[in-house]
């Protein structure tokens, strides 16, 4: 199989002026501005826009796919802490940081509706490490039984609302509201039935609907 051509240099000088432009403005504004606000923001044509990412999934693969694979490393690293619940809360907290840097990040990891392969490979290699992190936990004591990594997704999409939604005016109001999250989830007494797995398709999946 060959390699594709290297791009022209103004061409590779186009394709980094549009990512570092999508990047800035997906940062405040979400992942749907459109290619239009991109090409113009960037002052290139919507030809250029289009022969660099033809599909708006290979301009989120570009533009994330560095970040996503920091957010595993980071879910890699909690699951090698000897005290699982630190470890939980400590990668939940990393990955919350993360996303409080760009509102298009947080909201490619919350929404797998419009996710590329690149967040779904990212969420199965995560949740296998939280589920052992949640047993580990639950073992020790730290975590009431019956707790899965559905609850922790829930606990994701939570906090990630409140974040978006305070973004602007109090952009540190998502700390509080994951100490009192998951203080709440540490402590509680569950109701209902544990969650099964496909509970956590369904909430991320159901974000943008």
């Amino acid at each position: 199989m060959t390699e594709p051509a290297p791009l022209r240099r103004d061409a590779e000088r186009n394709r980094q002026l549009l990512l570092r432009t999508a990047y800035e403005l997906m940062a405040s504004a979400g992942l749907d501005v459109p290619y239009e606000d991109i090409a113009r923001a960037a002052g290139t044509g919507m030809g250029t826009m289009y022969r660099r990412f033809p599909q708006r999934q290979d301009l989120l693969d570009a533009l994330f796919s560095e970040h996503i694979d920091t957010v595993i490393d980071l879910a890699e690293q909690a699951s090698r802490y000897d005290d699982a619940w630190a470890g939980l809360t400590w990668f939940l907290e990393r990955q919350l940081e993360i996303e409080a840097q760009s509102r298009g990040l947080g909201e490619l990891l919350r929404s797998r509706n419009q996710a590329t392969a690149l967040v779904q490979r990212a969420h199965e290699r995560m949740t296998p490490l939280v589920a052992g992190l949640i047993a580990r936990a639950v073992q020790a004591g730290r975590l009431p039984a019956g707790v899965t990594p559905a609850d922790f997704a829930a606990v994701h999409v939570m906090v990630g609302s409140v974040m978006d939604a305070s973004r602007t005016f109090a952009p540190q109001l998502w700390r509080r509201a994951l100490t009192i999250t998951l203080a709440g989830l540490r402590h509680a007494e569950l109701p209902g039935d544990p969650p099964d797995e496909t509970v956590i398709d369904r909430l991320y999946n159901d974000q943008k609907k």
